[in-house]
Order: C-alpha cells, then sequence, then structure tokens
C-alpha cells in the first residue's frame, strides 16, 4: 500500500492505490474544484455513464462532505468496469485519510477502508469451471 505525498507544480498532490479483484487503481488527489478524470477521460465516458458506478466513485468525497474540494485524477487497469470503479474508490479513499487523519472515522463507519477480498476462484481440473462439472449421462 504506497501512499506518498509529493510536491508537484507548486501544490500538494496526495497519492493512494486501490485494488479490487484484477484491478488497480493509482489515484491523485489535489486541492481543486472537485474535477474527476479516470484514464484522462470524464468518468461518465470511462465508466459507461452507469449511475451506480459513478456514485460508487464519488461517495468517499460525500462522506466527508468535500466533493467540491479536491480534484481527482486516476490511472486505471486490469479488471472489467465494476472492479475498476471500485478499485478508484478505495484509492480515493485511502487517499482522503492521507490528507486528513481525521477523515479516517467517518470513512470507515462507511466501509469504504475495507478492501473487497473476493477474487476468482481458480478451475479445477476434470471440471468446466471451478465448480460446475460436466453434464452427466446415465445412457
Amino acid at each position: 500500500m504506497a501512499r506518498t505525498i509529493t510536491k508537484h507544480d507548486k501544490s500538494t498532490r496526495f497519492t493512494a492505490t486501490g485494488r479490487r479483484k484484477t484491478s488497480v487503481a493509482r489515484v491523485f488527489l489535489k486541492p481543486g474544484k472537485g474535477n474527476f478524470i479516470i484514464n484522462g477521460k470524464v468518468p461518465e465516458l470511462y465508466l459507461g455513464n452507469v449511475s451506480t458506478y459513478l456514485n460508487l466513485i464519488k461517495k468517499p468525497l460525500q462522506a466527508i462532505q468535500a466533493e467540491n474540494k479536491y480534484d481527482v485524477m486516476a490511472k486505471v487497469h486490469g479488471g472489467g468496469v465494476s472492479g475498476q470503479a471500485d478499485a478508484i474508490r478505495l484509492g480515493i479513499a485511502r487517499a482522503l485519510v492521507v490528507v486528513n487523519a481525521a477523515n479516517k472515522a467517518p470513512m470507515k463507519a462507511e466501509g469504504l477502508l475495507t478492501r473487497d477480498p473476493r477474487d476468482k476462484e481458480r478451475k479445477k481440473y476434470g471440471r468446466k469451471r471451478a465448480r460446475k462439472r460436466f453434464q452427466f449421462s446415465k445412457r
């Protein structure tokens, strides 16, 4: 969990990493007006304008009433849209804790600092997938 504070362009930039399934998101926060950029695109384009995902990535900022205080830039790769949205959410939450340790209590109460450990189960031999079996034929 790499959390660093770096000086960049005469303003402070806070960095954190979020993960979910096979997605990894590097999130950069800096004081601003509430702009979001994900891999060089606006969230509506990148996340397919799905309101569930858009609300998900804004939840950490809403938990501490800081929706228009920080600009968020995220670089994310791996997995699908759902895993990437969850990874971004965790990265934003972790970066906000780096900004101010007092943000930790409201985030923890909302469950935003917990990494979802669920992952895809590996395929087993003699089976179609992890648990599915081939069709049984009596005759």
